[in-house]
């Protein structure tokens, strides 16, 4: 019976038959031979998922279903109150924010800027205490000087009202919920227990003059002997922009300009807050002229008479 040969030896041919071929050789066509193309369907493992398409028009598509329908207010922070319920007998906690000349400044349109937003300015200035550039910014759209600019994300251009349009108080309704956006009041320079909440040292054993020290911020050579970016530590603490969302409106009175909401608002007194609908509850049900009055610019009152 002759001897079996392995599978291995019947596989490869004699080495001698085999010509040298240098490694370079296989690098060069590697690089040569087109590579795999990436399975676009990765990310998306659920089968009713759409395909994730990274542009900026696809991008845009899918923020825009969360895109308020109108746009917002600028508020004036005025304080904190309460309110009784004489139906469940309790006492709510809310604050007064007021309306100050809250006025259509200018439009950010998608073709142009590349999304849709309207700019809102309040208050008032004087000449001499604007710059020129922002002189002529208010001088080309026709409207007064502005203290206060901010800008509100609108869905499309259905939610752009008139440049020189003036906000009332009344843009809001009773019993809607709203997102308050404002910068919240700067504490300086806080430690590590009062700024992100440390427990702080022993209060014996051993422990000296170090009670509410942060402790250890990083570990040695098993974590290439650095802190980590990020590392929670003493610092400036507040002073950064923050967002309540789903504040309900109590009550609004039109004529003084005031909005009184649910809660606690961020930011001091006399404070600039941003009022917009909620966009986790449902989009209210009104008429989006509601609120805002369409007076019309200088600017296009001009180019009407001509």
């Amino acid at each position: 019976m002759p001897p079996r040969l392995s599978p291995f030896v019947q596989r490869l041919p004699p080495r001698f038959l085999c010509p040298a071929v240098p490694r370079s050789f296989f690098r060069a066509l590697g690089s040569i031979q087109p590579k795999p193309r990436t399975n676009p369907e990765r990310f998306n493992h659920g089968h009713d998922l759409p395909v994730l398409i990274s542009s900026r028009t696809s991008a845009f598509l899918r923020k825009e279903p969360m895109l308020p329908l109108r746009t917002g207010a600028i508020a004036i922070k005025k304080g904190m109150s309460a309110i009784y319920d004489p139906v469940t007998a309790k006492r709510i906690p809310c604050t007064v924010l007021q309306l100050d000349r809250c006025q259509v400044i200018s439009h950010k349109r998608r073709d142009i800027h590349g999304y849709w937003a309207v700019q809102v300015g309040c208050g008032t200035k004087e000449a001499h205490n604007v710059s020129r550039p922002e002189r002529g910014h208010f001088a080309a759209q026709g409207v007064p000087l502005k203290r206060h600019l901010a800008e509100f994300r609108v869905k499309n251009a259905e939610g752009l009202p008139e440049i020189g349009s003036t906000i009332s108080a009344d843009l809001f309704q009773e019993g809607q919920f709203v997102d308050a956006r404002a910068i919240t009041r700067g504490m300086g320079f806080a430690g590590g227990m009062k700024r992100h909440g440390f427990s702080g040292q022993p209060a014996s054993h051993g422990n000296s003059l170090t009670h509410r020290a942060m402790g250890s911020a990083g570990a040695s050579q098993g974590s290439g002997s650095r802190v980590l970016p990020g590392k929670k530590m003493a610092g400036r603490m507040g002073a950064e922009m923050h967002t309540v969302q789903n504040l309900k409106i109590l009550k609004v009175d039109v004529e003084n300009g005031i909005i009184v909401v649910n809660g606690a608002v961020p930011g001091p007194k006399k404070g600039i807050v941003k009022l917009q609908d909620a966009i986790m509850k449902p989009w209210p049900n009104i008429d989006p002229s509601v609120g805002v009055s369409g007076m019309g610019s200088t600017a296009e009152k001009l180019e009407a008479s001509v």
